[in-house]
């Protein structure tokens, strides 16, 4: 097969939860072992660090990353789902899988797709493993997909685990109260590797308190370890000074969402949990990478600036508190009228989030291309419940262009509501 026939094979073939939802998602691990037992246990063959979380795993799995990569190590990096190109999930120094490779991947393990029937992200996981060990990755920073206890790429066992935060989201596969889903994504702890959760969420933290006490796991709240001292946006970057007992530093961030402030405390714990294991990463080499995360590992759609003049921003952020985060970076946006691209999945509740839009805005509601994509219709007749006033468009590219010829210079575009209506558009 030639490499569009093999994505189409894999798209088609292949249960996706991005296009199709909860009957992708496997509730077990049973494949990606099969899997890896087939592959010759590629997974045992690299250092992992582990990081799941409800919000800012991706933005924290590429800093990390970054900083690995700064610091002379090989680094491999698996991250879902992916915006414009497939191969964005598998990278190498920030450097993207082979079509070839890919290709090769399929064809030689065509047999046993075949008679396992695993879903596209058990086959994605299992092709990243095999891909870093065969190219011999130092240390590979290793993103959850969904959850963490049955997700696939938890066949590892990594030299540290990272939680971001907990939040609603997924909770007809996570459960329905936040110390539900905080057990699930505890699940990706193993006996005796430390592990940093970003927040501490007086709520939950007796989950994590505990769980890490029962496998011997020494745990770091790293909201706890840091203090912000200084903190401002300059030449598009954000400036940010921060003490951690005796430890301080003054960085510039390339990643300029205030919820990244959150996810550089997790980086910055992380960084110091990892010298002590051995990891040679200098101040110098911390400080370089965050500066130029998106340069390093071709990170998009975290508060990213597509044009300015009218001024369009995009946003990942699509549960609730991702679109909390969102918001506050508007409130600090100066502009004369905001204009909202807004697309979203048919497959979730998004009554809360619909609540938290501003109702000053000028809505162009949009139907990502995907089969879980929401009908815009739809979504204007929901979001008209919360007194969110615009018209219907049949795609994103469509609401954006309307967007850009009705805005004025000084007007604020935002486009998200969803990863795939940002996929769109970067």
């Amino acid at each position: 097969m030639t490499y569009p026939q093999t994505l189409d094979y894999l798209y088609t073939k292949l249960p996706m939860f991005t296009r199709v939802g909860a009957s992708a998602f496997k509730k077990d691990l049973h494949n990606t072992i099969k899997f890896c037992q087939h592959l010759g246990h590629p997974e045992k063959k690299f250092k992992s660090i582990h990081i799941a979380g409800t919000n800012g795993k991706g933005s924290t799995s590429h800093m990390l990353a970054a900083v690995l990569q700064k610091a002379g190590y090989k680094t491999g990096l698996y991250t879902s789902p992916h915006l414009k190109d497939f191969r964005e999930r598998i990278k190498i120094n920030g450097e993207m899988i082979g079509e070839q490779q890919v290709v090769e991947f399929v064809e030689r393990n065509r047999e046993l797709i075949e008679n396992l029937e695993p879903s596209f992200f058990e086959t994605t996981v299992a092709m990243a493993f095999q891909h870093f060990a065969t190219e011999q990755v130092d240390v590979a920073v290793i993103e959850v997909g969904l959850g963490g206890r049955l997700d696939s790429t938890n066949v590892i066992h990594p030299e540290l685990s990272i939680i971001t935060n907990i939040g609603f989201d997924h909770m007809s596969m996570l459960g329905n109260t936040l110390e539900e889903i905080a057990g699930e994504k505890a699940g990706i702890i193993k006996n005796k590797v430390p592990v940093v959760v970003g927040e501490y969420q007086a709520e939950i933290a007796n989950v994590f308190e505990n769980i890490a006490a029962e496998k011997a796991c020494d745990l770091s709240f790293a909201s706890e370890m840091w203090a912000v001292l200084h903190n401002h946006v300059t030449d598009a970057k954000r400036h940010l000074e921060l003490q951690g007992g005796t430890q301080q530093l003054s960085l510039y961030l390339d990643l300029t969402g205030t919820y990244q402030i959150k996810n550089v405390k997790t980086v910055l714990t992380a960084v110091n949990q990892l010298r002590q294991l051995g990891f040679n990463i200098s101040d110098d080499h911390l400080l370089a990478a965050l500066s130029e995360v998106k340069t390093l590992t071709g990170l998009m759609g975290r508060w990213q600036t597509l044009q300015q003049q009218p001024l369009v921003i995009c946003d990942t952020g699509h549960n609730e508190d991702g679109i909390k985060e969102v918001l506050q970076n508007i409130k600090l946006t100066p502009y004369q009228t905001l204009r909202m691209v807004i697309g979203m999945v048919k497959d979730k509740d998004i009554s809360k989030i619909l609540s938290l839009l501003p109702k000053n805005a000028v809505y162009y509601f949009c139907t990502p291309n995907l089969e879980r994509a929401k009908p815009a219709d739809e979504l204007q007749r929901e979001a008209s419940e919360f007194g969110l006033v615009g018209e219907v468009f049949a795609s994103v590219q469509n609401a954006l262009y309307r967007a850009k010829t009705e805005a004025e210079l000084k007007d604020l575009i935002f486009v998200g509501g969803s990863t795939f209506v940002v996929a769109e558009v970067v």
